[in-house]
C-alpha cells in the first residue's frame, strides 16, 4: 500500500514538472515575410507605414513578431528565389505587391499572401473575385474608377498647351490594354492625342522613350506597374532631360523628383495591409477576407521640379493639391 502511495506521489510530481516545463516554453513568435521588387530606399515609406500599423496593433518587432525582408533591387528575375527563401523560413504570411504576388503564389499554395497593392487582382488570376478571393491570397487593389482619366485631367489643367501626351504603361500588369482603353474617353474630351508607350520588359524602355521624342510628346503619364516602378530613376531622368511635364502614379515618384502624382495613397494601402496580417495571424483565412479597393487618394506637386523644366503650375491647380514640395 505504501509503495502504491509513493508511486502515485512520484507520478504526480513528474506530471507537475512536465506541465511546468511546457508552461515555461516560450510561445512561437509569428514570422512575416516582406517580398518587394524594388530597393529598400525607394519603398521605405510603405514599409514604415506597415510597421507602424503593426505596432499600433500590438506587435513589437523582435519581441512578439519577426519580419524577414527580401528586396529584389529592381531585378524581377530574383523574386522567385526570394519567395522560395521565405517559404523555407516557414513564414506565417507573405506581404508583397506587383510581380512579387505571382512569385509568392508560385512558391506556396498554402502560406497566406497579402498584397499591399495589385493593379488588377482578378484579371491577373490572383483571386477569384474581390468579394470572395478564394485560395491563400488577398489584399488591396489599386483599381478605382477613371484613375487615369483623372491623372490626364490634372495634367492638362497644369499644362494646358499639352496636346500630345505619351502614356507609359506596362502590359501584363493588367487585363489586355485596359489602361489605354480607359483613358481614351478622357483624352477625346480633353482633345489630347495619346501616344501609347507599352513596355513588356526592361529592353522596351529605350524604344518607348525614342518614340516619345520622335512623336514630339509634350507631356507624359506613367501608370502603376512593378516593371515601371523598378525603372523609376530612368523614367524621371528622361522626363527631366526632355523637359516633359509628367504625371506619376503615386507620391513616391514626386518625392524622388517627379513633377506631380495622383493616385491611391501607398502609405494608407500598406497600413491597411497590416490589418489584413493581424486578422490572418489571429486565425482568419485569406479566402474569407475580401479584397479592398483604395480609400484615400492624394495629389502631390513638386514645385522644384516644375522650376527645373520651366513649368509654372497655375494657382487653381496648386489649391487642389494635398501636398506641395517647395
Amino acid at each position: 500500500m505504501r509503495k502504491n502511495i509513493l508511486g502515485f506521489a512520484l507520478s504526480a510530481v513528474l506530471f507537475a514538472l512536465c506541465l511546468s516545463a511546457e508552461a515555461q516554453q516560450p510561445a512561437r513568435i509569428p514570422r512575416i515575410g516582406i517580398l518587394l521588387g524594388a530597393s529598400a530606399s525607394s519603398l521605405s515609406a510603405r514599409v514604415e507605414a506597415f510597421r507602424q500599423r503593426l505596432r499600433e496593433r500590438g506587435y513589437v518587432e523582435g519581441k512578439n513578431i519577426v519580419i524577414e525582408y527580401r528586396y529584389a533591387e529592381g531585378k524581377r528575375e530574383r523574386l522567385p528565389d526570394l519567395a522560395a527563401e521565405l517559404v523555407r523560413l516557414k513564414v506565417d504570411v507573405i506581404v508583397t505587391y506587383g510581380a512579387g504576388i505571382l512569385a509568392a503564389k508560385k512558391a506556396s499554395r498554402t502560406i497566406p499572401i497579402v498584397f499591399g497593392a495589385a493593379a488588377d487582382p482578378v484579371g491577373s488570376g490572383f483571386v477569384s473575385s474581390l468579394a470572395r478571393p478564394g485560395g491563400n491570397i488577398t489584399g488591396l487593389s489599386l483599381m478605382a474608377p477613371d484613375l487615369n482619366g483623372k491623372r490626364l485631367e490634372l495634367l492638362k489643367e497644369a499644362v494646358p498647351e499639352a496636346a500630345r501626351v505619351a502614356f507609359l504603361w506596362q502590359s501584363g500588369a493588367i487585363r489586355g490594354n485596359l489602361p489605354l482603353t480607359d483613358l481614351e474617353p478622357a483624352a477625346k474630351a480633353l482633345r489630347v492625342k495619346l501616344l501609347s508607350l507599352e513596355v513588356r520588359s526592361l529592353d522596351d524602355f529605350e524604344s518607348a522613350f525614342a518614340r516619345a521624342k520622335k512623336e514630339r510628346a509634350q507631356a507624359l503619364i506613367a501608370t502603376p506597374g512593378s516593371l515601371i516602378a523598378t525603372q523609376q530613376r530612368q523614367v524621371l531622368d528622361f522626363a527631366a532631360k526632355n523637359r516633359l511635364p509628367a504625371m506619376y502614379p503615386d507620391s513616391e515618384w514626386v518625392d524622388a523628383g517627379g513633377l506631380m502624382s495622383y493616385g491611391p495613397s501607398q502609405t494608407d494601402q500598406w497600413r491597411r495591409a497590416a490589418d489584413f496580417v493581424d486578422k490572418i495571424l489571429k486565425g482568419t483565412k485569406p479566402a474569407d477576407l475580401p479584397v479592398e479597393q483604395p480609400m484615400k487618394f492624394e495629389f502631390v506637386i513638386n514645385l522644384k521640379s516644375a522650376k527645373q523644366i520651366g513649368v509654372t503650375v497655375p494657382p487653381n491647380v496648386l489649391v487642389r493639391s494635398d501636398r506641395v514640395i517647395r
